[in-house]
């Protein structure tokens, strides 16, 4: 995973040290100790792990870490004494001490939708409207359905669902829905007398999804 710290962009897997959109040249051996450093960072790793990384099964004298060191040091203009970017603590190893920018993991894309009389109907970002007003993202034709009888609300983590003052309620695990409450994969809502289940995943849709803008008559 590609990181920063100072004014360098150093990117492991593509074996890249930058500055200022320039490479910065390390022999092999120094760009993995400066990958093993920065992966332990802070932690102080040891000569003994290092030696046993860089040179396995390879009997390599001390000077040589020291002199990869020295190589890092140079390649980072790393000469504040007060402030050093690698601190050795004396007689035990090294540690990588500039402020590390780690890049923050996406979450993944989470995909929602409802299944209403077999039908499945994709959930937008913000306010999706339950009711029998035809503009309603889920139009319910239905005797005992309001016109605007209930909301889900899509957030970026969660979705939402509240009744809208509705004549017939609508109800979650048999539960009269007050306020908002947070929807889970696979719930069942009674909106009146139709029960539609609310689903989400991060790997999409599981089936062709239709678009419903039409009403859903009344489901037997």
């Amino acid at each position: 995973m590609a990181v920063k710290f100072s004014a360098f962009a150093f990117d492991p897997d593509q074996r890249q040290l930058r500055r200022a959109d320039l490479d910065v040249h390390l022999t092999p051996k120094a760009f993995d100790l400066l990958a093993l450093l920065i992966h332990e960072a802070p932690r102080v790793v040891r000569k003994r792990q290092l030696h046993e990384q860089l040179w396995p099964e390879t009997f390599v004298a001390d000077a040589t870490l020291v002199g990869l060191i020295k190589e890092l040091r140079r390649a980072l203009g790393d000469s504040d004494r007060q402030a050093p970017m690698i601190r050795t603590a004396h007689g035990v190893g090294y540690a990588f001490a500039a402020v590390i920018e780690r890049p923050t993991p996406r979450s993944p894309e989470v995909s929602r939708w409802i299944v209403a009389g077999g039908r499945r109907i994709p959930l937008q970002r913000g306010e999706n409207l339950i009711g029998r007003d035809p503009t309603s993202l889920i139009c319910l034709d239905v005797a005992g359905v309001s016109r605007r009888h209930a909301r889900i609300v899509v957030g970026e983590t969660d979705a939402l669902l509240e009744d809208l003052g509705s004549k017939n309620g609508t109800s979650l695990a048999d539960e009269p829905v007050r306020g908002s409450t947070a929807l889970r994969d696979g719930d069942r809502v009674h909106i009146g007398p139709i029960v539609v289940v609310f689903h989400e995943s991060t790997s999409g849709i599981s089936t062709e999804t239709v678009a419903m803008r039409r009403p859903l008559s009344r489901i037997t």
